[in-house]
């Protein structure tokens, strides 16, 4: 996320980057934690953002889909506009089915990073993830598809055809069951799951600004109090 969180702040606008609970230390940690703790974070850092900057946007990648999702759904007219990137909506798999009862028996299973194109680009995450975690997601996904609806907000949603960890049916599944009437889909044609550090990733950057200036004109460059996501 920090490429592109530093590609909106040079170009003007003020942009959080709340780190979740469980992330960025060690996969020991997320053992520890609950779709309750990730998005209490985002919920935080979004206040936080409100309480300074007159419109604010909110932006995610993947599981931050899902929670860009609900903050919208849940804050209303506080958030301005949303941008997703290869959201996720569900886990698949038939063993998405027994993870109630197998993450009590098998702790970990191998890590998701670095769906990446672009030859010699690494994406930082963790090589196991707990089965616990993964279980608290499940649910986390579900409760958001129900949600969906309550999404009113104007719409950016960037996917790529080819993704190895979230299915093209997990952004076509979200722009169904959206209310937003303000909807532009763009297909990542170069890159996978990690589109942001990937061959389309100046392209998601450029798009996601100008979605910005278009629903906020002057904030872009301009003096005062702006926003990021």
């Amino acid at each position: 996320m920090r490429p592109w969180a530093e590609y909106l702040a040079e170009r003007g606008l003020t942009v959080s980057v709340p780190l979740l609970p469980g992330h960025g230390t060690r996969w020991q940690d997320m053992q520890l934690t609950t779709w309750h703790d990730w998005y209490a974070e985002v919920d935080r850092a979004l206040r936080e953002l409100t309480a300074r900057c007159s419109t604010v946007f909110v932006f995610g990648l993947s599981m931050g889909g899902a929670l860009t999702l609900r903050l919208a759904a849940k804050h209303g007219d506080a958030v301005r506009g949303i941008v997703l990137v290869n959201p996720g909506n569900k886990v698949h798999g038939l063993a998405a089915h027994a993870l109630p009862v197998v993450r009590h028996l098998v702790p970990t299973t191998k890590g998701v990073a670095n769906d990446i194109a672009k030859e010699g680009t690494t994406e930082v995450g963790y090589t196991r993830v707990p089965l616990h975690a993964a279980h608290s997601l499940r649910q986390f996904f579900r409760l958001v598809d129900g949600e969906l609806p309550q999404v009113t907000q104007p719409l950016l949603l960037l996917h790529s055809p080819q993704d190895h960890v979230v299915p093209p049916a997990d952004s076509a599944r979200v722009l169904s069951r959206v209310s937003s009437t303000d909807v532009r889909e763009v297909l990542l044609e170069q890159s996978y799951h990690v589109a942001t550090l990937d061959h389309d990733a100046e392209r998601i950057f450029a798009e996601s600004l100008a979605f910005v200036e278009r629903l906020a004109p002057g904030l872009v460059g301009g003096k005062g109090s702006r926003s990021g996501g």
